[in-house]
């Protein structure tokens, strides 16, 4: 038996792994900003540029939490299933 899911539709947590990924790539280029300072020889960048880079964590934490949310909504779909008559 075949899914009546639409493959375009958003399940639970999608949203979350989507901005999570966002998140850690912002952080990810204001890491490489911020260490190229140090191999190129030129002066280091403000101190926000390292609160920046923290940004690569909080969106893995985003993401994770979405990741944890689409398996809730996996585990409660398949109960839902499984139920007897």
């Amino acid at each position: 038996m075949r899914d009546r899911t639409p493959t375009d539709s958003a399940a639970p947590g999608d949203r979350l792994i989507r901005a999570g990924a966002v998140v850690f790539l912002v952080g990810a280029v204001a890491t490489l900003v911020t260490i190229a300072p140090l191999f190129l020889g030129t002066t280091p960048f403000p101190t926000y540029m390292f609160g920046l880079s923290m940004l690569m964590g909080v969106g893995f934490l985003v993401a994770g939490a979405g990741v944890l949310r689409s398996i809730a909504a996996g585990r409660r779909r398949a109960r839902a299933g499984n139920q007897p008559s």
